[in-house]
């Protein structure tokens, strides 16, 4: 007993001793009782700098191990759910993969470049009310029809065959700004549409823009071969029409001799 109250007089041997235990404490304890708690997860980091809009290839992410602590929503876990995608932000090395970081489709922006080849032409048209638009569900990629109402003050509402399937490339909110389908603040709803078209199509827009109201109705979403089948039919549609009115322009070499002839038997 005296040797006990005689070890914690003993200043000296006292603090050496409360030393060691906090450093048991601080460096064994504490990681085994952290450690058994927290879980570890797989997330998706970059391994190089993207910009926006540019496609996700294997040698721009990696995966690996993370605690599970304080880890944001939306976080990616396998690497698979982002090759061969697009970045909607710019990534720079070192960040994790959010959702929200990444698409599907390119960046509407290079869908613009991509889209203009020299023989095809950007319009935009105003949405007058909310239900022209599809109730602000139009989205790029979308293949719409464009209906006419009074279409040439003819007192008809029809699709004019110019306009039966055109595919969307924007839809823009008031400030100027892309929007998409989810857009749920009245400010973010799109006000115009952006719509890939021939310099013929072009014309025909601007003038029912001028004149009249314009009316999207929704023809297909989705595979983009798919998507491209309904535009290949709107270009036969236009080569057909233009033919058939060139046709009926042109008279041929016969008509032209027979009709002079009655009017030449005629002042006779």
């Amino acid at each position: 007993m005296d040797k006990i109250k005689e070890f914690f007089q003993n200043r000296t041997v006292l603090g050496a001793t409360c030393i060691v235990v906090a450093l048991i404490l601080c460096f064994v304890i504490s990681p085994i009782i952290s450690n058994t708690g927290d879980k570890t997860i797989t997330v998706v980091r970059v391994t190089a700098d993207i910009k926006s809009g540019d496609e996700i290839t294997k040698d721009m992410v990696t995966e690996i191990k993370m605690s599970s602590t304080n880890q944001p929503e939306g976080i990616v876990s396998s690497d698979d759910d982002v090759i061969g995608k697009f970045a909607a932000l710019d990534m720079m090395k070192g960040d994790n993969v959010l959702k929200s970081k990444v698409s599907d489709t390119p960046y509407v922006e290079n869908t613009y470049l991509a889209g203009l080849n020299g023989s095809n032409r950007a319009i935009s048209v105003t949405l007058k009310s909310f239900a022209t638009g599809l109730s602000g569900k139009l989205k790029s990629g979308d293949i719409v029809s464009i209906i006419t109402p009074d279409y040439q003050k003819t007192g008809m509402t029809i699709i004019p065959p110019e306009l039966q399937f055109v595919e969307v490339i924007a839809a823009t909110n008031k400030s100027g700004a892309d929007v998409d389908e989810t857009a749920e603040n009245e400010d973010d709803l799109p006000s115009t549409v952006t719509l890939l078209v021939s310099e013929k199509q072009a014309l025909l827009l601007a003038d029912l823009e001028k004149s009249g109201t314009i009316h999207m109705s929704l023809v297909y979403r989705g595979n983009r071969t798919k998507a491209e089948e309904f535009l290949k039919a709107q270009e036969e549609l236009n080569n057909g029409t233009e033919q058939e009115k060139q046709e009926g322009q042109e008279e041929t070499p016969t008509e032209s001799a027979e009709s002079e002839a009655v009017e030449n038997g005629n002042a006779q």
